[in-house]
């Protein structure tokens, strides 16, 4: 995995600055807002070279996952919200993540335990074989760190699939055994470069609820490490991919960033 060794440098606390992400938006026009035009985006993997470089993974979309001009689940906000989050990364630390460019990978594919992060989306329509499973469970051994967003409550869309319970069973087959844990703003990684008090600040776009944060530990034991932060019943990318058009508020937008910023360098320090 890669270490990090440099010392952050913080750049203001109080808010983030987002003319980053309205300048990509302007760049790319709104009819090319997601960068493609077809059910799936085009893949331009970088080979690795020791530069941080943010990991989407990808995985078969069950029944159900399907919408938004048929694209699959795991593709949302790709590969804007990233790079937005890129952007804020590179102008608040000494990171030097790649801005623009965003790794797409399979569990099961080798490559991605060269990164210590990665990033999964819309899980209540992961489908997962015995493979990709054990390549999980690998990876979060060996020490990396899993980011899981958006996903909703079953009743989201009246069609029966999704929610929580096909997420919380792939993970029985990950990890057999494992706990999900209330996280609450007292934990580490909530401090970790940005100061977050509260965890209401992410209301969902979609459907109704509180956001719920919930965390994987090593052993199931809350005092050794965490190796994974759960999204739920919220899509924090969501801000980011949306950060240069208007469609949330500013101060729910720079709350998403924070939190996105956290999660990378307690990902990277743990």
């Amino acid at each position: 995995m890669i270490a990090v060794s440099r010392a952050w440098r913080i750049v203001g606390s109080g808010a983030l600055v987002l003319l980053v992400a309205i300048a990509a938006f302007a760049q790319r026009g709104f009819d090319d807002f997601y960068g493609y035009g077809g059910r799936i985006p085009p893949i331009r993997n970088v080979k690795y070279d020791g530069q941080f470089t943010f990991v989407r993974v990808k995985y078969d979309t069950a029944p159900g996952g399907f919408w938004s001009r048929g694209r699959p689940s795991w593709v949302h906000g790709f590969p804007l919200a990233e790079e937005n989050l890129m952007r804020i990364m590179n102008d608040l630390s000494f990171l030097n993540p790649r801005t623009d460019d965003i790794n797409v990978l399979a569990l099961d594919d080798p490559e991605i335990f060269k990164y210590p992060m990665i990033y999964i989306i819309e899980v209540g329509w992961w489908t997962l074989n015995d493979r990709e499973a054990a390549a999980l469970r690998s990876y979060i051994q060996k020490g990396g760190f899993v980011i899981v967003d958006d996903f909703k409550t079953i009743e989201w869309r009246n069609d029966g699939t999704g929610g929580w319970e096909p997420f919380a069973e792939n993970m029985q087959r990950v990890l057999p055994g494992v706990r999900f844990f209330e996280m609450d703003p007292s934990h580490p990684i909530f401090h970790s470069f940005f100061e977050i008090a509260t965890l209401d600040n992410f209301p969902q776009a979609y459907n109704a609820g509180r956001p719920v944060f919930r965390g994987v530990y090593e052993d199931n034991d809350p005092s050794k490490r965490l190796v994974m932060i759960v999204n739920y019943n919220t899509d924090i990318s969501q801000f980011w991919e949306w950060s240069g058009r208007g469609l949330r508020s500013v101060d729910q937008t720079n709350e998403a960033y924070k939190l996105g910023v956290n999660y990378l360098i307690y990902g990277m320090t743990h």
